[in-house]
């Protein structure tokens, strides 16, 4: 869970979004997250299956932001959803017992209840301001430490993470950064990956 990428094709800058997430994957992130807001359902679904094999040449889990039906059929690792995803559905029971199941949290309320929502991991934040969420509000390193305790599960952080901040998260008690612009929107992304991968891995102590 240490760098997960999270895709962005507004940043391709002409390259097809399959050489920038290689470039990406062989830099060393390990995790992939698909997120496609506004593309077709087909063009979706090719791009998924695409990634999916890829992540999968570099032993690296893939899920799909959102869209279960996209993620069964892609052959994805698993899903990533939201807190209103969940209310009033079973998303475990439609993926199956085996698929990797992401919960996004932002208080120790949603967290507990994302980790007895079946979820595998929790997506938490906004830990810093973000363009992509201009809304989220940002949570402090107490309030991150405070939900990595009240859960057994990995807990990412996401929001705003970047080489410049990601060592202000020492301490937090998070297993990884789960990141977009830090890598897509660099000239040479997977450069970026590499760099960042370092400071994480320093962040976390390792």
């Amino acid at each position: 869970m240490k760098l997960y990428a999270i895709t962005d094709r507004s940043w391709l800058k002409g390259r097809t979004l399959h050489d920038v997430t290689e470039e990406v994957l062989a830099a060393g992130a390990t995790f992939l997250q698909i997120r496609e807001k506004e593309l077709d359902r087909a063009s979706f679904l090719a791009e998924a299956k695409d990634l999916a094999a890829l992540a999968k040449k570099y032993h690296v889990p893939f899920v799909v932001n959102d869209d279960i039906d996209i993620a069964l059929e892609s052959g994805a690792d698993g899903v990533h959803v939201g807190q209103s995803d969940i209310v009033g559905k079973d998303v475990r029971a439609l993926i199956g017992p085996d698929k990797i199941l992401g919960i996004s949290a932002n208080t120790v309320e949603t967290a507990v209840k994302a980790q007895e929502s079946g979820a595998d991991y929790i997506g938490v934040g906004a830990v810093f301001h973000t363009d992509t969420k201009k809304d989220a509000q940002s949570l402090t390193n107490e309030e991150l430490l405070a939900i990595c305790k009240a859960v057994t599960i990995p807990v990412v952080a996401i929001g705003g993470i970047n080489e410049n901040n990601v060592m202000q998260l020492k301490g937090s008690g998070i297993d990884g950064v789960s990141v977009i612009s830090a890598i897509f929107a660099k000239e040479h992304p997977g450069e970026a990956a590499k760099h960042l991968l370092a400071k994480v891995e320093e962040m976390l102590g390792e």
